[in-house]
């Protein structure tokens, strides 16, 4: 029934703002941007989103899970008040809300009634100084190159935070970032995602653009400390270090992403030898019909080699974007080889429809496979088979301006060798639709 209510009105607000008339559009530019100098450089600006799916599994958890015949609805909002007085000091403050209809069991990722998501302060030196230099401090996002190890976690109901102090630094082409953060972990009550101690993140991030031959260069040392970690074959407090480099850019159709990192420190004990390399690229025939673009990304992710030694060498991922291979978020990037060729269709620079397949083996066979946010689905200590599985997905994206965002997606999963070992084994669909308005 909440369907039936809220899709015809979310619509009917998309036609509202794109039939608004030029007066209207004016006393919303009012409303949304206020001056508060002659300049401009000190104002007051508001904003935010709504976003609306729906979902439907059939046999989720590879029919481990009981079956939900009619799907579930989830809903999130955030509204936002930006403050900038000149060029040196601004202050954002930002409210989530988000809810799980129909979802039994709703973790706090998808059920949080009203949380107090970003509220931080900016010191900044004058914007035409050489070297731009910002100091943040407060609750705030995080997010790093491609998004696999730190990112805003746009796919789930709930956008991560941080609570950090950042130094943000810019001279040229080259961007430089030092932090040091406690995670925001979700909890279901209202105001109560307090300040966390067990989880401590701090780095270094640099961005070097126009780099001759290479196009961009990101390296970056990032560092880790949670005092209750779990892994198939180890629990106990993790401190972990990763170092790693990313080469991105594009030459002519092209567009490539390349990454790898190395990871070590311990596990209550037991020495971590972790790693991941990947790579991504994408072709566009930008003078053909549809304008088609065929792309091809494969990973390769440690997993623990032996149960019985003093190393562990599954890859951690830190905090990566939730829907890492689709918005089913069926698996996550944890031991883990996978193949992933995509095309796509571009009917308009606003519409777009895409195809893609994944190949998963788990890369070592004493090791289990592991959800997006690094938590257990199954062992891998009584499994002797590599293959997970096949997933093939479909969406369709139309997006006619800045305000409003649609998205169909459906992904069907078909279960291999290994996963019939350890679960009931049946294959997975998944069907999504997303609408979202942005203010």
């Amino acid at each position: 029934m909440k369907t039936v209510i809220i899709t015809p009105l979310l619509l009917l607000l998309f036609i509202g703002a794109n039939a608004q008339s030029d007066t209207t559009h004016d006393w919303y530019k009012r409303i949304k941007f206020i001056p508060l100098s002659a300049n401009g450089n000190t104002y007051l600006s508001f904003g935010g989103d709504f976003r609306y799916q729906y979902f439907y599994f059939k046999n989720e958890d590879f029919g481990d899970e009981p079956k939900d015949k009619d799907g579930y609805m989830l809903n999130r909002l955030l509204v936002h008040g930006d403050l900038h007085i000149g060029n040196s000091f601004r202050t954002f403050v930002q409210l989530q809300s988000s809810g799980a209809g129909g979802r039994p069991n709703a973790s706090p990722v998808d059920d949080n009634p009203l949380e107090l998501h970003q509220a931080f302060v900016d010191l900044s030196n004058r914007s035409t100084a050489p070297l731009r230099l910002t100091l943040r401090a407060g609750r705030q996002e995080l997010s790093y190159g491609s998004q696999r190890l730190v990112s805003v976690r746009e796919g789930p109901n709930n956008r991560q935070s941080f609570d950090a102090v950042k130094l943000m630094a810019g001279w040229k082409n080259v961007k430089a970032d030092a932090f040091f953060s406690h995670y925001v972990a979700a909890r279901k009550g209202i105001f109560d995602d307090k300040f966390n101690k067990n989880t401590l993140f701090w780095g270094n991030y640099f961005t070097f653009k126009q780099v001759p031959v290479v196009g961009g260069l990101d390296l970056y040392y990032l560092g880790l400390q949670r005092k209750e970690a779990s892994f198939d074959n180890i629990k106990g407090k993790e401190t972990r270090h990763s170092f790693g480099t990313r080469l991105f850019g594009n030459a002519g159709s092209w567009d490539y992403d390349a990454e790898a990192l190395y990871q070590f420190g311990d596990i209550d004990g037991r020495d971590i030898s972790a790693w991941t390399a990947s790579l991504n690229t994408n072709y566009k025939f930008e003078n053909c019909f549809l304008q088609p673009e065929l792309g091809v990304k494969t990973e390769l992710i440690s997993g623990d080699q032996k149960m019985d030694d003093n190393k562990i060498q599954t890859f951690n991922p830190l905090f990566p974007r939730g829907g890492y291979f689709g918005l089913a978020a069926l698996i996550g990037p944890a031991n883990l080889f996978d193949i992933h060729p995509a095309a796509s269709l571009n009917f308009s620079k606003k519409t777009a429809l895409n195809f893609d397949i994944d190949f998963f083996w788990r890369y070592s066979n004493n090791d289990g496979i592991y959800g997006p946010n690094t938590a257990l689905l199954y062992s891998g200590k009584l499994a002797t088979e590599r293959h997970i599985g096949n997933q093939f997905s479909t969406d369709f994206v139309f997006t006619p301006n800045p305000y409003f965002y649609l998205r169909t997606e459906f992904t069907w999963l078909k279960a291999g060798s290994y996963l019939k070992q350890v679960s009931a084994g049946k294959n997975i669909l998944f069907g999504g639709v997303t609408i979202q308005l942005k203010l």
